[in-house]
C-alpha cells in the first residue's frame, strides 16, 4: 500500500509528466488507483460496441481490466486464442485495425517520452501504427529521469522479470541483471516515443501505485 506522503508525490510528479506529454501531442491522465484507471479507460473507450486490443503487460493482466471491457459489450481481441499461423495472420490483421489498443510502458521519463523493448516487435508496432488510438496505463514505478535511464530500466529490471515469467533462456533470466545476450533475447526492438504525429492519438494513464515490471 503506498502511503499519504508518497501518493501526494506521485500525483505532483504525474502532473508535471503531463505538462511535458502535451507538448509532445500525446494526452496524459492521472489516477489515484489502477481501479480508477480502469475507469478513465472505459471512457476513453467510448460508447458502442468497440475492438478492444492488447500487448502484454502484467500491470493489464493483473488488473480486471479485461473482464469490464467485455462486460461493457466491446469487443476484446483475445491474442492468447490464436495459435495457429493462417489464425496469428489474422489477429495482426484484427489488432492492427483496433479502435483501440492497450499496453503499459516498460519506462517513462520526466520529459514525457515513452521507453519500450520488445521482442518481436507487435507491442511498439501498434503503439507506432495501426489502430485509431493507444491507451498506455504505466505505475509511476516506471518513471524514469531520461531515455538512458529508462532502457537501463528496461534491460535491468523489466526484462529480467519477464524472461523469468516467459521462462526464458537467458542470462538475465538467472542472473537478474542484462547480459547483453544475443541468442535468446528478448530485447530485439528498442522504441523512443518522443512525440506523437497524430495530436491525441496516444493517451497516457500515469496511476499512483507500483505496477506491473
Amino acid at each position: 500500500m503506498t502511503d499519504a506522503n508518497k501518493k501526494k508525490f506521485y500525483k505532483n510528479q504525474a502532473e508535471s509528466i503531463i505538462a511535458k506529454l502535451k507538448l509532445r501531442k500525446m494526452e496524459g491522465y492521472y489516477a489515484d488507483t489502477m481501479e480508477e484507471a480502469c475507469g478513465k479507460v472505459l471512457e476513453l473507450i467510448g460508447d458502442g460496441s468497440k475492438s478492444v486490443a492488447y500487448g502484454g503487460s502484467m500491470t493489464i493482466d493483473n488488473s480486471e481490466l479485461k473482464k469490464m471491457i467485455k462486460d461493457r459489450g466491446h469487443d476484446l481481441i483475445i491474442r492468447e486464442n490464436y495459435k495457429t499461423d493462417d489464425e496469428m495472420r489474422e489477429l495482426k490483421s484484427k489488432m492492427v485495425n483496433a479502435d483501440t489498443f492497450l499496453m503499459s510502458t516498460n519506462a517513462i521519463t520526466l520529459d514525457g517520452e515513452l521507453i519500450n523493448i520488445d521482442g518481436r516487435g507487435n507491442r511498439v508496432s501498434f503503439l507506432i501504427y495501426g489502430p485509431e488510438q493507444v491507451i498506455v496505463i504505466a505505475g509511476m514505478n516506471k518513471v524514469v529521469t531520461d531515455t538512458d535511464a529508462g532502457i537501463a530500466r528496461t534491460r535491468n529490471v523489466a526484462s529480467p522479470a519477464n524472461t523469468v515469467r516467459l521462462g526464458c533462456d537467458t542470462p538475465c533470466a538467472s542472473a537478474g541483471r542484462c547480459g547483453n545476450c544475443l541468442e535468446h533475447t528478448i530485447c530485439c526492438e528498442i522504441v523512443i516515443t518522443r512525440c506523437s504525429m497524430v495530436p491525441g492519438r496516444i493517451k497516457v494513464i500515469l496511476v499512483g501505485e507500483d505496477l506491473g515490471y
